[in-house]
């Protein structure tokens, strides 16, 4: 049996574009729980812990957006066009219906693909994420510039500043996430390229100067989950999300910030089982 730091990567045909992707847990049937990736990110970026948590009892796959990582193309800069990717993407992989798994960026493209395609999705877990709109999503690029700067002053990954506070709990948790992140050790992914970064910088800006989408009308389940202090994509929009969602329920985890899942994995990957599996 494969772990996440050891699963081969794939690559699948659609819509133009050659995705690369990893799977785990096929074996368990059911709804596939496809993995939307946030700002980026490639699929060495997936916490291991939440990825084996849950492929232990569900068949979970996360894939390259087009142009990003081992997937071909040209980047989107668009979170609809995301969106029609991860459909067709889907589709290929022949699944009638899918839970939903969107951290951050990626759980923009799960709002999108949830309005196009309602009957392709089942249930839909949301991290770190807001809608269309919402509070101080179109200023991402500006934290994520300020804390690229300083990371590199200070010697350290930037993700511990952007995922993480600031407390001695909360550099702790992005210590060891980082450590988590260097598991795999062979096959490894490409890193995104400062073109793709861009391009989904523009993204989630638009995304974040948007008419906001009417978002009663999604009555598939949704777990929403953040820190409660997050300064990428401010706590406020996921209780936005909550409130927007009619059938949602709201995870708000004390000192974290946008990596609230992978400072709380311990606790997260149980409860999403458990809502996975209802």
């Amino acid at each position: 049996m494969h772990r996440w730091a050891d699963v081969p990567t794939r690559s699948i045909f659609a819509g133009g574009v050659d995705f690369a992707y990893r799977e785990l847990g096929a074996h368990h049937g059911g709804t596939p729980v496809v993995f939307l990736v946030h700002l980026a990110a490639v699929l060495d970026n997936w916490d291991p812990r939440i990825m084996d948590g849950i492929a232990a009892t569900h068949h979970v796959i996360a894939f390259d957006n087009r142009g990003v990582g081992a997937s071909s193309g040209s980047p989107s800069d668009s979170v609809e066009q995301m969106a029609d990717d991860a459909i067709a993407f889907i589709k290929a992989m022949g699944f009638g219906q899918v839970d939903l798994f969107g951290l951050s960026m990626g759980g923009m493209i799960a709002q999108d693909i949830v309005l196009k395609e309602p009957l392709l999705v089942r249930k839909m877990i949301l991290a770190g994420t807001g809608p269309a709109g919402g509070e101080g999503i179109s200023a991402v690029a500006r934290v994520a510039h300020y804390d690229l700067l300083r990371g590199l002053f200070t010697g350290q990954d930037p993700k511990q500043f952007l995922f993480f506070t600031r407390t001695p709990g909360g550099i702790e948790a992005g210590k060891a996430f980082l450590a988590r992140l260097k598991e795999r050790s062979e096959n490894r992914d490409k890193e995104i390229t400062i073109a793709a970064y861009l391009a989904q910088l523009r993204a989630v800006k638009t995304w974040g100067r948007k008419q906001p989408a009417d978002l009663s009308v999604v009555k598939q389940p949704v777990l929403i989950v953040n820190g409660d202090d997050d300064r990428m994509v401010p706590t406020a929009n996921s209780r936005e999300l909550a409130w927007r969602l009619p059938n949602s329920t709201l995870i708000i985890y004390p000192d974290a910030g946008h990596g609230g899942v992978f400072q709380f994995h311990a606790d997260f990957v149980p409860k999403a089982v458990e809502f996975l599996g209802r």
